[in-house]
């Protein structure tokens, strides 16, 4: 194996503006678009014909980003590299009637996103933002990134069993955020906020797409640094460390051997079953059509897709030093380690042994060390895009990750150097 790649911390620093800048993922595609553009990508509109010149393209959908670069000597049949991800993360997000109150307290009624840790979103300044749809059919994307909202926690002195048998938390009353004070609430007061805040007028606002989210910042943590805290890792890390990949081989001017595909897919959080999520038809859409325009047939379509392969790139478990005993006891996945390859048998991970070669021979092209992870037999094991990926399309596909503490919480933990290491694997993967 190469020496592994000195690691650039302008690298995480710029992952930690990323992660601060995207509290949606509608923000996170827009940023990933915005990253494309300054490459020399040019967006193209589902809606339009395409043609087959090279060069870089992307398409948007809600919360979904598709982006391929052609390279010269691009055939119709020349397969496909693609690393996917997705941009959503669990959260608290608003309900169709948002205005509600209590008490004297002015607050905001949410619906429980996929499957976060709730603890974490006590007692925490949190902001606002996503999607609001205009009268006229366009869209804005918003974000109060300032102290609104906030989910009080009931003191101790009003609860003394929550030291012996723990925090209890009925996700319909014990979650609803405060964002003021008085008696007075009347429907249409949070998105008369946000249009004033927008400086839309009165009305405009139809239709909204809005979630909270924790407005402290990502940081280093740690005597050395070494450690990186903040929001939305699972899966933004995966999404940054991909954009990134994707233009360092769209400029290296070298030419990649594949199509290199960036695929940030929403909604895999609740199971990846919409027009914008992994188990849609947008990215097999994308595709063909990419091999249409270069003048392909459908046999040159199954010959490309035959050749494809996919890197599902998803946070994983790094060993807790508190619960050990929760992972496999010869698999233990270390922070700054390198990136995971994530394997289950039963297909919760679309990994196998020939998947297994593909990625170990794109690290050992780059140099980055790699660990394997596994779930005990005794714990259920989680899944990703993986799977549904290699079923729908039927392209060879491999889960891997980087390795985070506290998956699902408002803000969680992984190794500085990690992301670095794991956009340098992504790199030579897409090179071929």
């Amino acid at each position: 194996m190469r020496t592994p790649p000195r690691f650039d911390r302008g690298h995480t620093d710029d992952l930690m503006t990323y992660l601060a800048a995207s509290p949606s993922p509608y923000h996170a595609v827009a940023n990933a678009a915005e990253r494309l553009e300054k490459a020399g990508f040019r967006q193209v509109s589902e809606t339009d014909a395409w043609d087959g010149s090279l060069g870089g393209k992307y398409v948007l959908r809600g919360g979904a980003i598709i982006a391929w670069y052609v390279p010269e000597g691009a055939e119709p049949h020349t397969p496909f590299r693609i690393v996917g991800a997705h941009t959503d993360s669990p959260n608290l997000r608003v309900k169709p009637r948002p205005d509600s109150g209590a008490h004297g307290w002015r607050q905001v009624a949410v619906e429980i996103y996929g499957g976060p840790l709730l603890n974490s979103w006590l007692d925490r300044d949190l902001g606002l933002a996503g999607r609001l749809s205009l009268r006229d059919g366009t869209h804005r994307l918003v974000n109060i990134d300032r102290p609104l909202l906030r989910v009080p926690q009931l003191a101790i002195h009003l609860d003394r069993s929550v030291s012996s048998e723990g925090l209890k938390l009925d996700k319909q009353r014990h979650l609803q955020p405060v964002w003021g004070l008085g008696d007075d609430v009347r429907d249409g007061d949070l998105i008369a906020f946000l249009e004033q805040e927008l400086g839309l007028p009165s009305g405009e606002v139809t239709g909204w797409d809005l979630m909270t989210h924790s407005v402290e910042p990502p940081a280093y943590l740690g005597r050395d640094k070494e450690l990186l805290a903040g929001p939305r890792m699972d899966n933004l890390l995966s999404v940054h460390a991909a954009t990134a990949a994707l233009v360092a081989v769209a400029t290296s001017g070298d030419g990649p051997s594949y199509i290199p595909v960036l695929a940030a897919f929403d909604h895999e959080e609740n199971g990846s079953q919409s027009d914008t999520g992994a188990d849609g038809p947008l990215l097999g859409g994308v595709l063909e059509r990419s091999v249409f325009a270069r003048g392909g047939s459908y046999e040159d379509r199954a010959r490309a897709f035959a050749g494809t392969i996919c890197l599902s790139s998803d946070t994983g478990h790094a060993v807790h030093p508190n619960y050990a005993e929760r992972h496999d006891p010869t698999h233990h996945p270390r922070a700054d380690a390198g990136p995971l390859l994530k394997v289950n048998v039963n297909n919760r991970y679309a990994t196998d042994g020939s998947g297994r070669a593909v990625f170990a021979a794109a690290c050992e092209k780059s140099g980055v060390p790699f660990q394997t992870f596994v779930s005990n037999n005794s714990m259920p094991c989680g899944t990703t895009i993986g799977p549904i990926t290699a079923a729908r399309h039927g392209i060879q596909t491999v889960d891997i990750g980087v390795a985070i503490l506290s998956m699902h919480s408002a803000r969680e933990l992984c190794g500085a150097k990690d992301p670095y290491l794991l956009a340098n694997a992504l790199a030579a993967f897409l090179e071929g």
